[in-house]
């Protein structure tokens, strides 16, 4: 059976945890990954978990990211990450950067405005913008979990070119009606919403049933 991954792009932009999330939640639905760390989001991953991602350790090192909470809490999960395929940010030669390489679509979490711009201009300057631009030229789903705040206007404008060559922009913008107590919480209401643009079943989150305090704890 041929393997058709998806692939999950990680870029600089704060909010590690909803990438970790993410892929939890892709690897316990039976899905295949294939993995793109960004240069940039080595540094922010180190600087909010003291975690560093190496290319020649990137199993171990996964494993340790993806078992730690958002609280920080190591040891929180117990994720198998045999599913995923990691490629490094610097190889243009990877299986992603073809169209003919089969995969679902891609998700970027988080998204900084510096990767928005570049995969709004094309400018394919590493795996994960290249694979972006493969992602929208051959009409795959391409979500795009922008963490930013506040916007001006060429953040906007280039969201707006996304959205009009078919990407799903999802702001990093938990919510509150589904009964958050703890930050892993509103982490997941961000994970899942990014995984229901791109068609994912997951139980990250409690969904609105129309009833109002439906979320609220009961004594």
């Amino acid at each position: 059976m041929q393997r058709t991954p998806w692939i999950v792009g990680v870029s600089g932009a704060s909010g590690t945890p909803y990438a970790a999330a993410v892929l939890r939640a892709l690897l316990a639905a039976g899905e295949s990954v294939d993995l793109v760390v960004s240069r940039a989001s080595r540094l922010t991953l180190l600087d909010e978990t003291g975690i560093s991602f190496r290319d020649a350790h990137w199993r171990h090192d996964l494993r340790e990211w993806l078992a730690r909470g958002a609280d920080g809490k190591p040891g929180t999960f117990d994720v198998d990450v045999s599913g995923v395929r990691h490629w490094s940010a610097g190889d243009l030669a990877a299986g992603p950067s073809s169209g003919s390489y089969p995969v679902k679509g891609m998700l970027i979490v988080p998204a900084s405005t510096a990767c928005v711009a570049g995969v709004a201009l094309g400018l394919s300057k590493d795996l994960l913008q290249r694979s972006a631009s493969v992602t929208l030229k051959e009409r795959r789903p391409l979500v795009v979990a922008v963490r930013e705040t506040p916007l001006d206007g060429r953040t906007l404008r280039h969201l707006v070119a996304l959205d009009d060559a078919g990407a799903s922009v999802v702001p990093a913008s938990p919510a509150f009606y589904a009964g958050a107590t703890h930050i892993q919480d509103l982490v997941d209401f961000v994970a899942g919403r990014v995984l229901d643009a791109a068609g994912v079943g997951h139980d990250l989150y409690r969904r609105w049933r129309g009833d109002l305090g439906g979320a609220r704890p009961t004594t």
